[in-house]
């Protein structure tokens, strides 16, 4: 057995410290204006303290272009020639959302809702749309073929990795300890923690095996409203913060209120070597909201024979 502080789990929901890519992807889209009137109201999903523009093909009418019920969760509306610059002043909550009537020149007017990012993996922070009205200008058609191609190599490598990891032995383990299968892999637990920060609890075991090391959370949702997510999840050494790649398996996709789920997470041997030298390894969980939920430092001791 290893002694009890080889490893050491720490759960910080109230922390503000953000991988360097941890803040929701920013994002530069395009959107095609449609004449239909059943078509819904474009959604422009913002983040407190973080500045979306809102471009046109034509300069904006500042007299007549709003925020409707902004009061104290906006900066005032600001209007640069063909561009509209809209900057929370903190989050907005699930269920605000802020209507935005931009008035062009020409008489246009083009209705947008305010809203915030999502808590999946996938959701975004808009940093800037450019708003095409016509679909034949050759800036439209040139932003419709970034937005396919765009789409298309997130596909490809999305499929690359599924494919990857349905080959990987370390995948393979984790989805196995997620579910509860501890015999049937070559880990033994060797430590344990908890800890609890009055939206959730956690009851963690870190296991060894030959040449991998592992860590299972098993998390419960106590918070009356919000669901819990795991939004990335980030393995680097602890003295260089160089990135090591980690198996990541999960029960369930979002922990709604009450409810429980595990979180598995394998590291192969060779991670904790570095510069020809074993070194310790940082795991560190981030939820939905960006937040860092837990970390566990991980001891190269870990894989000694």
């Amino acid at each position: 057995m290893l002694p009890l502080r080889s490893v050491l789990l720490v759960t910080l929901v109230a922390s503000t410290a953000f991988a360097s890519n941890e803040r929701n992807k920013l994002s530069v889209r395009a959107i095609l204006l449609s004449e239909h009137p059943g078509d819904a109201t474009h959604r422009v999903y913002v983040k407190g303290q973080v500045v979306t523009t809102l471009r046109f093909e034509k300069p904006v009418d500042p007299l007549k272009t709003k925020l409707i019920g902004w009061e104290g969760r906006l900066e005032p509306l600001a209007v640069v020639r063909n561009k509209v610059l809209l900057e929370p002043l903190h989050d907005l909550d699930d269920d605000e959302a802020i209507p935005v009537v931009v008035s062009l020149v020409d008489g246009t007017e083009v209705p947008f809702l305010l809203r915030p990012p999502g808590h999946n993996e996938w959701s975004w922070t808009d940093q800037q749309i450019d708003v095409f009205k016509n679909h034949e200008s050759n800036a439209a058609m040139h932003a419709a073929l970034l937005e396919a191609l765009k789409k298309n190599d997130a596909l490809i490598e999305e499929n690359q990795r599924y494919r990857k990891e349905e080959n990987s032995e370390d995948h393979a383990l984790a989805a196995l300890l997620a579910t509860g299968a501890v015999v049937q892999t070559p880990f033994r637990v060797v430590d344990r923690f908890s800890g609890e920060d009055g939206d959730t609890k956690i009851d963690a075991q870190v296991l060894q095996g030959k040449g991998k090391v592992a860590v299972v959370f098993k998390l419960k949702n106590v918070a009356s409203e919000q669901p819990w997510s795991m939004k990335s999840v980030r393995l680097v050494t602890l003295d260089k913060g160089r990135e090591r790649a980690v198996a990541t398996r999960s029960t369930v996709r979002e922990i709604a209120p009450g409810g429980s789920g595990v979180l598995a997470f394998v590291v192969d041997g060779g991670a904790f070597v570095d510069d020809g030298k074993l070194t310790s390894l940082l795991l560190e969980v981030y939820r939905h909201d960006g937040m860092r939920q837990a970390y566990v430092q991980l001891d190269p001791a870990l894989i000694a024979r």
